[in-house]
């Protein structure tokens, strides 16, 4: 681990426990716009369907056969009723199914994650809980808690493993989402207005994106 900067604990009831050692090299680092910019859009293209389609003229249903004839009726020249020109033809240059996703360097993504953490930490809107879950699985047992940290805000949990019962529990509040430590998301990440962090996942944050983390 590099240097450290300190982050403090707060309990389910929303006060302060105790202090934490952040890495610096993943809480503490200037803030890259342009790192940021390139996960969001990369994730967002990754999640593009891309199937829109269109018919051109040698696609759509009818005839080929010319309507009348190319010459002496002062009309313009027409060839069959498929032409993009006409109500019901084909589509010029329209679009057909396409995959839209690429990758980016392994070591930008990770530039990016440890870019929004930091913005999140400076910006106080991230907040360090104890480890906590939610044995019934109840959205209202989660609701309880929420309450004492968190405002009815779009809101992210970064946990320290996959909880399916606290994931259960937050099904149903519609501006909650979950994150596992090791696999964040840049757009869920940087527009969650408030983010939750379990103590357990910042210590593993630290250890995983930290310098450690780098050499492997």
């Amino acid at each position: 681990m590099g240097k450290a900067m300190n982050g403090k604990v707060y309990s389910v009831q929303g006060v302060e426990l105790r202090s934490i050692e952040l890495d610096d090299d993943v809480f503490g680092l200037p803030v890259n716009d342009d790192v940021i910019w390139y996960a969001i859009t990369n994730e967002l293209a990754n999640k593009r369907q891309g199937n829109a389609c269109t018919k051109d003229r040698g696609e759509v249903h009818g005839s080929n056969a010319k309507p009348y004839k190319q010459k002496g009726t002062g009309r313009a020249r027409r060839g069959d009723k498929k032409s993009p020109v006409l109500v019901g033809g084909g589509v010029v240059f329209g679009p057909k199914p396409r995959d839209f996703s690429y990758s980016i360097p392994k070591k930008m993504k990770r530039l990016a994650m440890k870019t929004i953490l930091s913005l999140k930490a400076q910006s106080d809107t991230l907040k360090i809980v104890e480890d906590f879950t939610v044995e019934s699985g109840k959205t209202k047992d989660l609701a309880g808690i929420l309450k004492n940290l968190a405002k009815e805000e779009r809101t992210v949990i970064i946990l320290k493993d996959n909880d399916p019962r606290l994931k259960r529990a937050g099904a149903n509040i519609p501006w909650l989402h979950f994150l596992s430590y090791n696999r964040l998301r840049a757009h869920d990440l940087f527009y969650g207005r408030q983010i939750l962090m379990l103590e357990t996942a910042a210590k593993n944050l630290s250890e995983f994106y930290g310098s450690a983390g780098e050499a492997e």
